[in-house]
């Protein structure tokens, strides 16, 4: 019997790929064994179970920054993970990585947000027992909540990928990801989103009015470029290049570039994140979130009945919380309606 196709592609990644790639054949596994697929190795699989799940077709109506955002050209939690995985692609490409697994881990990064952005995420991390956290709950998502209940059954290297790709104000870079036996692609999809977050929401701040291109730092401009592109480019080719001079297994980025990076960072919490203006809406949104959450939590019947099931899968407060937090902003918007608002009689 010949190989598969999958076996011939699992070949050619031994023969192309960098030896710090995570390999296909040598994935750790699955939390579940199951039969390997004839074409595809286990990080494609992976990346296709994601693309296919409910979670990544909601994303696209899940707000990034500005709350449901009438404008056509304003980015989305879906379009922030495309963002992220193109540049994670480019760079794992570069590098000769797993651009399978890179890919795999962008495009499920996301997928626990809730809906409202981050106004969302800290609403129920105030109400929830034991908090809320958009990673933890990415994982909750491929492990649990998918397939009604089964999950995806997702490879060890994609779910810790997943797991750890967030850093909010944190450092960029992990601290030891050697020593911590992280992959390569796990760190290229880190520094990847926030390459694209930085760019894509000074685009969206602009369009909005909320910043002008006069009032980013200028110094970022010189290291950088005054274009949204040149940016991009600029760190992209940065990491790439310092990451094959270093050659020390990790990636790694210029001191000029990983300073500007931390700049125009600081100046988008600054300026945009903490901005009333934007935030305006956040403070209603959060009370949405807040009375469903509370409703919800004192009818159980009602919610088991808006949930379909006849009984609850994990205690009464996760699994409301699990509902609100894959809800889309229209969704929470409309349930909200239904619950709390009156609506016109009908006269037939």
């Amino acid at each position: 019997m010949g190989k598969t196709i999958r076996e011939a592609i699992e070949e050619r990644e031994r023969l192309i790929l960098s030896p710090l790639a995570a390999l296909s054949s040598k994935t750790k596994g699955r939390q579940v064994p199951e039969a390997e697929c004839s074409l595809r190795p286990a990080f494609q699989h992976d990346r296709d179970r994601i693309i296919h799940s409910k979670s990544f077709r909601r994303l696209k109506h899940k707000t990034q920054v500005f709350l449901a955002p009438t404008g056509d050209h304003y980015r989305t939690r879906l379009t922030h993970t495309l963002e992220v995985s193109q540049i994670a692609r480019t760079i794992s490409r570069a590098l000769r990585l797993n651009e399978d697994l890179t890919e795999a881990i962008s495009l499920g990064h996301d997928l626990g947000h809730t809906p409202f952005g981050h106004a969302g995420e800290e609403t129920l991390h105030e109400m929830v027992p034991g908090g809320f956290h958009h990673a933890d709950q990415s994982l909750r998502v491929v492990d649990l909540l998918e397939r009604d209940g089964k999950g995806l059954n997702l490879t060890f290297e994609v779910r810790e990928g997943i797991l750890r790709h967030t850093k909010g104000k944190g450092e960029i870079f992990f601290e030891d990801p050697v020593e911590e036996g992280f992959t390569l692609e796990t760190q290229v999809v880190r520094i990847a989103d926030i390459i694209a977050y930085i760019n894509h929401d000074i685009d969206d701040a602009t369009r909005a009015g909320v910043i002008r291109q006069e009032d980013i730092p200028r110094d970022c401009l010189e290291r950088l470029g005054d274009t949204h592109s040149k940016r991009i480019n600029a760190m992209v080719n940065d990491i790439i290049s310092e990451t094959l001079r270093k050659d020390e297994g990790r990636l790694a980025v210029s001191e000029g570039v990983l300073s500007a990076i931390l700049d125009l960072r600081e100046f988008l919490w600054r300026r945009v994140y903490e901005n009333e203006t934007v935030h305006a809406d956040f403070h209603k949104a959060a009370k949405i979130l807040r009375e469903l959450y509370q409703d919800l939590i004192s009818h159980p019947d009602n919610f088991l009945r808006l949930i379909e099931r006849t009984s609850l899968y994990d205690n009464l407060e996760r699994c409301v919380c699990d509902f609100l937090a894959g809800m889309t902003d229209r969704y929470a918007f409309d349930l909200y309606e239904r619950l709390f608002l009156p609506l016109p009689w009908v006269v037939k």
